[in-house]
């Protein structure tokens, strides 16, 4: 560690002199503030920040890079909530709404070869019953045994106990029984009450989502957090929402994976601009240092594109999350990126910025690094 401080964190070389203090706790291993997490949002010393998050992470993860070969569904876009950031929903009516069956979920999953993880994200759809979603599991588990299911949001789970009227913990009882392996991290936006007030009045609660995820943790349910920035947001809003998983963790321990979805704007009720680039990566390098116990900090390539996450391997990330092969919630909102990265496309990604890529399972078991 001396000899990293020695090469790029000496106090000459950080250009934002406000830093130095944080660079100094860093590499002492003491947990950073709040006020260092403000302070870190508001340098334009982006170099030092990525420097920090690169020291961080490669004491936790070396020079490995993950990433799954994957498949993502999404069931329906019809859907009862009306977030103003989300352009993804539609209307019965309207033209291009739609609704998988679960013999066309089967085919999609069929048509795609050696996927080791389903990933299931949806709206809430208005007439499905619980039962629906019961069976879908099962018939996924049954014709795919091999393939784990991480599927449904802390949102969609709180939809599950409505419609069926059941408690979190029997729901989580019937899903793993079902065949779940895991959640994704989905659904948490952004934590503030104030501006989930504005954004998604219909959504639950930030503590329902933590809620949600801790009962998850306690049954033995691996799952990963996220977050929705360049919206209406404050530096102040980012901090206090990474404080408040990083406390869930200390408690629990089941957080694998941190997810930053940057706010794509078109066709959107909300409006606004793109996130830049400078701003996504400040987003993944404050997530992966003031995150200290969360193992992971996954770059989603659909949004960022894939020149932008590779880059981020050097900010921090460790993770490009997977194939993807088909994605629609945020393409509808004006995402220009493909909806599919082929396995040997990702493996060049991290090859070529210096990494060594390692295919893993979704629950972060090695299946081949190629070395």
């Amino acid at each position: 560690m001396e000899g990293m401080t020695n090469t790029f964190l000496v106090p000459e070389l950080v250009e934002d002199k406000s830093l130095i203090p944080i660079v100094e706790k860093i590499l002492s291993g003491e947990r950073l503030t709040f006020e260092d997490g403000i302070k870190l949002f508001k340098t334009n010393d982006i170099l030092t920040l990525g420097k920090l998050a690169d020291f961080v992470n490669k004491k936790k993860n070396g020079n490995l890079v993950y990433f799954v070969v994957n498949r993502h569904i999404n069931l329906t876009n019809l859907c009862i909530g009306n977030c103003k950031f989300c352009a993804f929903r539609r209307s019965k009516s309207d033209a291009d709404s739609y609704e998988l069956t679960i013999d066309e979920v089967l085919k999609k999953i069929e048509s795609f070869k050696g996927i080791s993880e389903i990933h299931i994200v949806s709206g809430l759809h208005p007439e499905w019953s619980y039962s629906y979603y019961i069976e879908l599991l099962r018939e996924i588990k049954k014709n795919f045994p091999y393939v784990h299911i991480q599927a449904f949001t802390a949102e969609e789970i709180d939809h599950l106990c409505r419609i069926s009227g059941k408690g979190t913990e029997e729901v989580f009882c019937d899903l793993i029984e079902a065949g779940l392996g895991s959640l994704p991290g989905g659904g948490a936006e952004i934590f503030s009450k104030e501006i989930r007030k504005k954004l998604c009045p219909e959504k639950l609660s930030s503590d329902r989502y933590l809620e949600i995820h801790k009962i998850a943790h306690k049954f033995g349910l691996k799952t990963n957090a996220s977050i929705l920035y360049g919206h209406i947001e404050t530096y102040e809003d980012r901090v206090n929402h990474l404080l408040r998983l990083r406390e869930l963790q200390d408690e629990t321990g089941g957080f694998q994976a941190f997810i930053s979805f940057a706010y794509h704007p078109k066709n959107t009720k909300l409006g606004g601009n793109f996130t830049t680039g400078f701003d996504d990566l400040k987003m993944l390098s404050v997530a992966r240092v003031l995150l200290d116990n969360f193992p992971h900090i996954r770059a989603f390539w659909i949004m960022l594109g894939e020149k932008l996450a590779q880059i981020s391997l050097h900010f921090g990330v460790d993770d490009l999350d997977g194939t993807v092969i088909e994605e629609s919630i945020t393409h509808s909102a004006g995402a220009n990126t493909g909806s599919f990265m082929p396995k040997e496309r990702l493996i060049k990604l991290i090859k070529e910025s210096g990494k060594i890529p390692v295919e893993r399972d979704t629950i972060y078991n090695v299946i081949k690094v190629y070395n």
